[in-house]
């Protein structure tokens, strides 16, 4: 069997508000859940398992989302007409851009938890 990704579970003080905020910004519907968790299921079957933990301070973690074109486009708009931060960079040191690493385009933000989210076209390797 190959090696892949089946799921992350995402720390959050509102797991409601961290699922719908994913679901949205990537276009995906509603997923079975179960237990503590808020599901959010991607194309490729991996599962975003969002859960409130009972601690007073969230660690910040990083997640990386490859995405087409079309995808990026729209979630970007919906990022700036949010009023969302965002940055071309991991360092915050470009805010209010993009980046074209890669040959591909990138963007950098906070979750509603308060993770680094980086959207991306095209990957690394």
């Amino acid at each position: 069997m190959p090696v892949s990704f089946d799921h992350t579970i995402i720390v959050s003080k509102n797991r409601e508000e961290s699922a719908r905020f994913f679901r949205d910004l990537l276009e995906r519907p509603a997923a079975p859940s179960w237990g503590p968790f808020l599901n959010v299921q991607l194309d490729d079957g991996t599962l975003l398992q969002f859960a409130e933990p009972p601690v007073e301070e969230v660690q910040m973690q990083h997640y990386a989302f490859l995405v087409d074109d079309d995808l990026f486009d729209r979630a970007y708009a919906r990022l700036r007409e949010r009023g969302v931060e965002h940055w071309a960079d991991p360092q915050m040191t470009r805010p209010g851009e993009t980046n074209t690493g890669h040959g591909g385009r990138g963007v950098y933000f906070k979750d509603p938890a308060g993770h680094a989210i980086e959207l991306l076209t095209r990957p690394y390797l």
